[in-house]
């Protein structure tokens, strides 16, 4: 018996190759259910009818297209273009297709057709091309939640099959019945370009040829549900428009060159715990604008070089910007996020914010990125009700609703969600040379009753409030970015006493760099806001933040939570006339820096700005032609030049045994002292604070070293608008024993002052 002769390997479909086998009826005559499911957008296996099918029993090559808009349609093998062939159309609604006689296998070829409008195009067929970017591997991993570069496989990736270049597109989408990608080359029709589901998965896939960057885009999803379609902006899209439009924009992010190497390796070896640190936290659409044709904001490039002009001049180390991941709603500052892996239009292009991270990097500036993995908001293009179910967030009501923010709750017990997060860190870490990640609502991850009432919440499996599911996400993203990226640095902005928020997960913290000291941050301004006559009954409020300073690595916040919603500026919120104000004001931030802890500020606070922060508009700026708001200025510089040169200031932010009081009881006249040293014990630095608007003449306070004691720092000089009183410059400690030290000091207090004084022992 003769052998038949076997089908060759396909060249065109090589890449993931899939042949549906028909019988020879079926091969050239679909039924009616099988092109309607084509038609009207219900078959999740498009490839069986659509592209190339060669025939088992004959050589014969059938062809099959879905052209919603043709009017006719016609096929030729690459390079021959004298060999092209009319195709039949079989169904009104543009289904054709064309038998190819005399072949065995398939061979590349190419589709014309003629528009509604009379036109001819040409087009690469995309079922020609099976996607193959999903390995089992990869569905291994995604599966069990430890698929940390998914960025690299999802959304929409620029590539080549087989010499045709086009677009990857792939998507999770559990729930569908049907997904099509959609956008200005199809004329957003529903089912045009039906996407495939990898067997065996939730994913959907599709290459289409011919596309290029820049292509705008949303996933049309049919679920199986409730049978309606929804047009959804991609999870994973690198680029996205200008709101209030909302489609993806296929983005390449290989192209642009970084200058940064340098930076990166020294980051490596840097130990931010004993170095300085000093965060200016900025709002990118509201720290300057120019009211140009309307428009106002400042492209990525243009804040680069001033922002970073003006931190270096100012001293800070690092910049953190208030979330750029794109969102539909100014007012949300950012913090209501839609689109995770894409930079935020408003300012310029993903490249032109790599820009502003290289150029920082340059200019010796470090920058750290909020990030919102704790909710997301419920706009209908977003993740919200993705494929007719919540398949991002929690199902259950009580867990998945923030009801104080309107927003949704991930659910951190599914896979892909982990999966979507900490690849998201690593993202932002990977592709755009992040120094840092600032993680948003910690405390609201954390316990499952957070902003909830009674009855409104559900008890973990154990009976309690703590949500076991985020605390593991929290750790496992914590493990996971420092093992990968060395040296950055994450910070948990949490409220609550929860035990090691910066604790290594390996004795049972949650693995954080750093944590926002929030009780220091409510404590102290709440003491600053009193009237002085006043604040000798809250003595003990200053001293309680330091018997916990250390107990984790904090970062002592004045953030913009502090200067919104009546809250009142940072100058505004000081009691008494405008000189008490600025008086206080310097006050106030020489007592940030000498306290333990790496420290922020909100922009505007370094110029004593009087009205709160509005992020409709530009800061004032204009203040720093007025006198008093540029000596806070000079105050701010130079307490940063004192922090870089001093290691008294920084390498005791995390040891509790380089801190000492002199006196905090004394709540008669409302003065504190302490002493800080370095690491060594070369360095003494001593701290002492009036905080009334009374001169304290011959204030003696105990030093525990002889020697000459220099005034590096008085928050009353003449500079920075004060009053002048000092101590001349400095002084010899005396022998006389006092407060349990056997030096002592008699100083010169100005009002409402501040005093650092360096050792020196050869003096």
């Amino acid at each position: 018996m003769k052998k038949k002769k076997p089908l060759q390997k396909s060249k065109l479909l090589k890449p993931g190759m899939r042949k549906m086998i028909f019988s020879k009826k079926t091969e050239i005559f679909p039924s009616l259910q099988d092109l309607e499911g084509i038609v009207y957008f219900e078959e999740n296996d498009p490839f069986k009818l659509l592209g190339p099918h060669p025939s088992r029993t004959d050589h014969t090559v059938t062809i099959r297209v879905f052209l919603p808009r043709a009017t006719e349609a016609w096929v030729y093998p690459f390079h021959q273009r004298s060999a092209r062939k009319s195709m039949e159309k079989i169904h009104p609604q543009g289904m054709f297709q064309a038998v190819f006689e005399n072949r065995s296998e398939v061979f590349p070829y190419k589709i014309e057709f003629c528009d509604e409008t009379g036109f001819l195009k040409e087009t690469e067929d995309p079922y020609a091309f099976f996607p193959n970017l999903i390995s089992d591997f990869d569905l291994h991993l995604l599966g069990e939640g430890t698929h940390h570069q998914s960025y690299e496989k999802f959304g929409a990736r620029s590539m080549s099959f087989n010499g045709i270049s086009g677009v990857c597109f792939t998507v999770w989408s559990p729930n569908a019945k049907s997904v099509s990608v959609v956008g200005n080359f199809n004329h957003w029709y529903p089912g045009a370009h039906a996407m495939t589901r990898i067997p065996f998965s939730a994913i959907w896939s599709l290459f289409i040829p011919g596309l290029k960057e820049g292509e705008i885009y949303k996933y049309a999803i049919r679920s199986a549900i409730d049978n309606r379609i929804r047009f959804k902006t991609d999870p994973y899209a690198f680029g996205t428009e200008l709101r209030p439009n909302s489609a993806a924009v296929v983005t390449q992010l290989d192209h642009y060159r970084w200058h940064d190497q340098a930076w990166l390796e020294k980051r490596q070896q840097k130990d931010l715990f004993h170095s300085p640190v000093s965060i200016y936290e900025v709002h990118l659409g509201s720290w300057k604008r120019e009211e140009k044709n309307g428009w106002g904001f400042l492209n990525y490039r243009d804040l680069a070089h001033q922002i970073v002009e003006y931190v270096k001049f100012m001293g800070y180390t690092h910049i953190e910007l208030m979330p750029v991941m794109e969102h539909p709603l100014d007012e949300s500052w950012g913090y209501q996020v839609i689109n995770y892996y894409a930079p935020t239009r408003r300012f310029g292009t993903p490249k032109e914010f790599m820009y502003f991270i290289d150029y920082c990097h340059h200019c010796g500036i470090g920058v750290i990125l909020d990030w919102v993995p704790a909710h997301f908001p419920r706009d209908g293009h977003g993740l919200m009700n993705f494929d007719g179910k919540q398949i991002y967030a929690y199902e259950s009501h009580r867990k998945a609703e923030h009801a104080e923010w309107g927003t949704l709750v991930f659910d951190f017990g599914k896979p892909e969600v982990r999966n979507f997060l900490i690849s998201n860190a690593l993202f932002w870490l990977d592709k755009y040379h992040a120094d840092g990640l600032r993680v948003d609502a910690v405390a609201s991850m954390l316990f499952q009753d957070y902003g909830r009432k009674p009855g409104e919440w559900e008890p973990n499996k154990y009976g309690g409030r703590e949500n076991l599911e985020a605390i593991a996400f929290l750790k496992t993203f914590n493990e996971v970015v420092h093992a990968r990226f060395p040296g950055i640095l994450t910070i948990a902005e949490e409220s609550t006493s929860w035990y090691g928020v910066s604790k290594p997960t390996y004795v049972g913290g949650l693995g954080f760099s750093m944590k926002w000291n929030m009780g220091w941050m409510h404590d102290t301004l709440k003491y600053f806001c009193k009237d002085p006559i006043y604040r000798k009954f809250h003595q003990g409020t200053m001293a309680f933040s330091l018997s916990y300073a250390f107990s984790e690595n904090f970062i002592l916040p004045i953030s913009h939570d502090e200067i919104v919603y009546g809250k009142k500026s940072l100058l505004e919120k000081m009691p008494g006339s405008d000189w008490e104000k600025f008086s206080n004001v310097r006050l106030f931030l020489g007592y940030l820096f000498a306290h333990p802890g790496k420290k922020l500020l909100f922009m505007g606070n370094d110029f004593a700005q009087r009205n709160e922060w509005n992020a409709g508009q530009s800061l004032d700026w204009h203040l720093m032609s007025a006198g008093r708001h540029r000596r806070v200025n000079f105050v701010l510089r130079d307490l940063h030049r004192l922090y870089r040169e001093n290691p008294a200031f920084y390498e005791s932010d995390c040891a509790g045994d380089l801190f000492e009081w002199i006196d905090h009881s004394d709540a008669d006249t409302s003065v504190f002292s302490f002493v800080r040293w370095s690491r060594d014990r070369r360095q003494l630095l001593v701290f002492v604070f009036n905080m009334t608007p009374v001169i304290r003449d011959h204030y003696r306070i105990g030093v525990p070293r002889p020697g000459y004691y220099q005034e590096v720092f008085n928050s009353q000089a003449f500079d920075y608008g004060g009053c002048g009183l000092g101590n001349q410059g400095g002084m010899h400690a005396e022998g006389i024993y006092w407060q349990h030290r056997p030096f002592s000091m008699d100083l010169h207090l100005a009002p409402l002052s501040a005093y650092i004084f360096r050792w020196n022992a050869a003096s």
